[in-house]
């Protein structure tokens, strides 16, 4: 650890820097009722520019939640609704004929904004998804000769449904790996949901102000990157993710039927910085452990691919990852 007074220093410069989380929380609140884990793992994608990819049953408020958070930040919001006839030009643009100029000009896409949604992502072909994925991993689009940059913060929020499969592509592996987090969303508790009905029988339309500017966001996300991650912190992120590789090397030799491939290198980026951006939604300038733990799961169950025998077994990612934190001592 460093010198107590530097941990001083940096807790107080972040806690300083994040006043804005208590403000955000009230401005969303008004429209997203619960939810609150599903509104941090967009904040982190936006404090680490990392794109999410959300898996959930219609009517959980996905849509919702990318247009309150886009009006709370004064950023512009896009929703693509994505089709098996969509084509690449839909979503990034293309060149149309000018014939009083008599020249092509270009009209951009629905991708130049700052927070994109993309609805039903794995119902479009995989020529759209690879242009989608360019535009997320370059932060550019080029149309016919030309390249544009994507204005910052750029963050694109895809949902899938989990129960319907027909007309549906699979997204790849390799793709998938690009999404920093993986989030699984649940139903509304018996009193959330008495509150989501009453607010809309009274039918008011509530305006969601805007306390959030793009400069101080960006201004979040330098602060970020000064949280303080100890040399222990960074050896468990990495045991946990070697573990996903070799598990017989950390005493879990029965899971090494059940996987098929570990995480990737991305994945000790991802989980590390989302741990760092999770330090920071609790205020504070240090990560712990349990900051790891936070966001492990949505950061590794797109990761990890399970065997025919795990399958058969009924295993699934979560169980893998449930395990690999019970086994790997705790720094």
């Amino acid at each position: 650890m460093p010198p107590k007074t530097d941990v001083e220093a940096l807790n107080k410069l972040i806690y300083q820097e994040s006043a804005f989380l208590t403000t955000l929380s009230e401005a969303t609140s008004k429209v997203i009722v619960g939810q609150e884990a599903m509104m941090d793992r967009l904040l982190i994608g936006l404090l680490t520019r990392g794109h999410i990819l959300l898996e959930g049953l219609p009517g959980l408020a996905k849509t919702l939640a990318i247009k309150t958070l886009a009006q709370a930040v004064d950023a512009e919001f896009s929703r693509i609704q994505f089709t098996p006839d969509l084509l690449p030009a839909d979503v990034l643009g293309t060149t149309i004929y000018n014939p009083a100029k008599a020249e092509f000009v270009v009209r951009k896409g629905p991708i130049f904004a700052n927070f994109v949604l993309a609805d039903e992502i794995n119902r479009a072909p995989a020529k759209v998804q690879s242009a989608l994925l360019e535009a997320m991993a370059e932060r550019q689009v080029t149309i016919g000769s030309a390249s544009f940059k994507l204005e910052e913060p750029f963050l694109v929020l895809a949902t899938q449904n989990p129960i319907e499969q027909e007309g549906t592509y699979p997204l790849p592996e390799a793709q998938v790996d690009r999404f920093l987090l993986k989030v699984k969303l649940g139903y509304p508790t018996f009193e959330q949901e008495r509150v989501i009905i009453r607010r809309n029988l009274d039918g008011e339309e509530i305006k969601v102000p805007t306390v959030l500017t793009t400069k101080a966001l960006l201004q979040a996300r330098a602060a970020v990157k000064k949280i303080y991650m100890d040399d222990r912190i960074e050896q468990y992120i990495l045991q946990i993710i070697f573990a996903t590789r070799q598990p017989e090397q950390y005493g879990m030799a029965q899971l090494s039927p059940l996987i098929s491939f570990g995480a990737s290198p991305r994945a000790s980026i991802a989980l590390a910085q989302a741990s760092r951006a999770v330090a920071f939604l609790r205020r504070r300038g240090f990560v712990t452990p349990d900051d790891v733990k936070a966001v492990v799961h949505d950061v590794l169950r797109h990761r990890i691919g399970l065997s025919y025998e795990a399958e058969a077994e009924g295993y699934d990612q979560e169980q893998v990852i449930d395990q690999l934190l019970y086994t790997i001592e705790i720094p």
